[in-house]
């Protein structure tokens, strides 16, 4: 009998992004492409007599996750360990419940396969409000295009193929249900036309463009983030703003080369996976 499992979930920043609700939470999600990182949080599952959860050592409360063990009827403790902020746009949620699952399902022997583990995490976050797709891009790796929502019996996936040094500076959160509950019409017009763009030009810097000109139509541009894109522009750099959080994230030495002391990670070429 298994006491105790961990599960590496890699971060997820959403370059852009359109919301597709559903009455079914398997198949709502979003379309959009993003970033998944080698910085990341490891998800610790430990059998208990009652669900808990810890992040760096502190009580929290992740909704996803204690939907995660109760489905899979899993009372444990859940800590994890994140080089990432919370709450800033780097899919933490969905990370840990993903984790969450992987870890469950490996101590309890659920013997539910990846995909299906992935379905009860995503369903677990949209049903939660705390996320949409980046769930499914933790699991795939590497820079993925989500071109159909949903959870991976309803989605279809590609990939821009290159890997890239990622720079990012954080400033706080911001509520991603507020935004994904409230009206996104405008939002998913723009996220829409951000995904065609990067359907035609699958590179970064088409993924780049078409992040900064989204985060300016979708009018989610905070004053810190617009500042900081003004000066990574005027040393010639490419940058954007993480959906959804108040951070800023460039690629190669952008926000170095602009003055700024950023965290430095990469482009993360797996997905999730039991270490």
């Amino acid at each position: 009998m298994r006491e105790e499992a961990t599960a590496f979930v890699p971060g997820h920043i959403t370059g852009f992004f359109s919301a597709h609700p559903d009455d079914d939470p398997t198949k709502a999600g979003s379309r959009g492409a993003g970033l998944t990182l080698t910085d990341g949080v490891d998800v610790t599952v430990t059998r208990a007599d009652e669900p808990a959860i810890s992040l760096e050592g502190e009580r929290v409360d992740i909704d996803p996750v204690y939907t995660v063990l109760e489905t899979l009827e899993a009372p444990a403790r859940v800590d994890v360990e994140a080089s990432l902020p919370l709450g800033s746009g780097f899919g933490i949620s969905g990370a840990t419940a993903l984790g969450a699952a992987l870890a469950a399902n490996h101590v309890f022997d659920r013997r539910l396969s990846y995909n299906e583990l992935v379905t009860l995490a995503h369903g677990a976050e949209v049903q939660a409000g705390t996320g949409l797709g980046d769930v499914v891009a933790q699991a795939h790796g590497g820079i993925p295009i989500r071109l159909e929502p949903g959870a991976p019996a309803h989605n279809v996936l590609d990939a821009i193929p290159a890997r890239a040094r990622v720079e990012y500076l954080s400033f706080g959160g911001l509520s991603t249900a507020d935004v994904i509950t409230g009206d996104t019409e405008v939002l998913s017009a723009a996220g829409q036309e951000a995904l065609s763009l990067v359907v035609d030009e699958p590179t970064l810097t088409s993924f780049i463009y078409a992040s900064r000109r989204f985060a300016r139509e979708a009018g989610l541009l905070t004053d810190e983030v617009r500042d900081v894109l003004e000066a990574v522009a005027d040393v010639e750099g490419q940058a954007s703003m993480a959906m959804l959080g108040n951070t800023v994230f460039a690629l190669g030495t952008g926000l170095s080369d602009a003055g700024y002391e950023p965290s430095v990670c990469g482009t993360h070429s797996a997905g999730a996976v039991l270490k």
